[in-house]
């Protein structure tokens, strides 16, 4: 048999073993299929949990303050959304509250989804919002879709990633 000659893949008998690029080749495609995020996400809580756990999902960051009228009437309807089994979302405290206070603070509101001890926007490049409440929307594959001001309602949401 004759095996065409190609200047930058050596000839390979189908007897002889495959050549360790190959294998490297296969696990690097692996991981970049899987992803490799380093960006860990501190909960308001202290435990971190890894942005790649989300992958699959819907995310919503949101933004909100205790201060924002709007903010607290889209909280029950973001509760809802949490529970979806491909939706979570994410609380951000627009003025940088953070530990047992931030708890606290969520409680008082009713807040019952993840509520993030930072603010993780430097880590994606994204710009922190000018107004409230804002919410970022984030496809399974981890992209940003969109950006969303004002009050968030379980349609909007779901009129924005098709279900």
């Amino acid at each position: 048999m004759q095996y065409p000659r190609y200047p930058s893949i050596p000839r390979i008998s189908p007897a002889a073993p495959r050549p360790c690029w190959l294998a490297l080749l296969v696990f690097s495609a692996g991981l970049v299929m899987t992803g490799c995020s380093k960006v860990e996400l501190e909960q308001a809580d202290g435990t971190l949990k890894n942005w790649d756990s989300f992958r699959g999902q819907w995310v919503l960051v949101n933004y909100w303050a205790e201060w924002c009228k709007p903010c607290l009437e889209e909280i029950p309807e973001l509760n809802q959304l949490d529970k979806a089994p491909d939706i979570s979302v994410l609380g951000v405290n627009f003025d940088g509250i953070e530990g047992e206070t931030l708890q606290d603070l969520g409680e008082r509101m009713g807040i019952e989804y993840t509520m993030l001890a930072k603010d993780p926007a430097p880590e994606f490049g994204w710009n922190v919002p000018v107004a409230l409440p804002a919410t970022f929307v984030v496809g399974p594959g981890g992209e940003l879709i969109e950006t969303r001001f004002g009050p968030q309602t379980e349609d909007d949401i779901r009129t924005v990633i098709g279900n």
